[in-house]
């Protein structure tokens, strides 16, 4: 049996091309708030609180979907939002617009493996519920640490599959079903962490059944 590294590097089974994302999250744009919303939001408050605790005003939220997490941050943050998803991103603003979220300062659609963001053009970055999406999530990873000021705060929330038991069996059986449900269930810590990445990393788990987990990692150079 694997454990986070092992077999894990190699990467979740069937990896999703971006088309693939772009087709399951155009299905579930309507319902998305519903019932992801719902269960996610324990985590998405503990990942923007966060956020908000963390130094820096300028905020990267890498897929922002439609915009459920918008209205957490504080105003002193200014949030710069990208999807891959345009249906979402309609969503998104429609949300921002209404609540008048003036702090919102960009919502972009934009692949977030290789954004067109300057190097160090933001003070935090968090990534909700992606890093089981994305193709190359050790790319994903890379463009968050680029992107990032030296001494900024990286966070992720994300599912990451277990070692063993009925539940790794259920994440197993999921697996094949990836580019329908829109992410790898199957998906491990060792495919977008390294050793050196999870030696640093504050790692807790969230509610309910420890689902998702949020990671938190000062972007340090090596």
């Amino acid at each position: 049996m694997a454990d986070a590294f092992g077999t894990a590097l190699k990467g979740p089974r069937a990896p999703m091309d971006t088309d693939a994302v772009r087709a399951a999250y155009k299905r579930q744009a309507n319902s998305y708030d519903t019932w992801f919303g719902l269960i996610s939001k324990h985590s998405r408050q503990a990942a923007v609180t966060a956020v908000n605790q963390a130094p820096g005003e300028q905020v990267l939220e890498v897929g922002v979907g439609t915009g459920l997490a918008l209205p957490l941050y504080s105003p002193a943050k200014r949030v710069t939002g990208i999807d891959l998803s345009a249906e979402m991103l309609v969503k998104a603003r429609a949300r921002a617009a209404a609540l008048g979220l003036r702090n919102i300062e960009a919502l972009q659609e934009m692949d977030a493996q290789a954004t067109t963001f300057a190097d160090a053009s933001f003070d935090i970055a968090v990534a909700m519920f992606v890093a089981s999406v994305v193709p190359k999530p050790r790319l994903l990873l890379a463009e968050l640490k680029r992107v990032v000021k030296p001494g900024g705060t990286i966070l992720l929330v994300n599912h990451f599959a277990r070692a063993r038991g009925p539940i790794w069996w259920v994440e197993r059986a999921l697996a094949p079903a990836s580019s329908l449900i829109g992410w790898h269930p199957d998906f491990k810590l060792g495919h977008i962490f390294d050793a050196a990445d999870l030696a640093a990393a504050r790692i807790t788990k969230m509610p309910p059944i420890s689902l998702f987990s949020l990671v938190e990692l000062t972007n340090e150079p090596r």
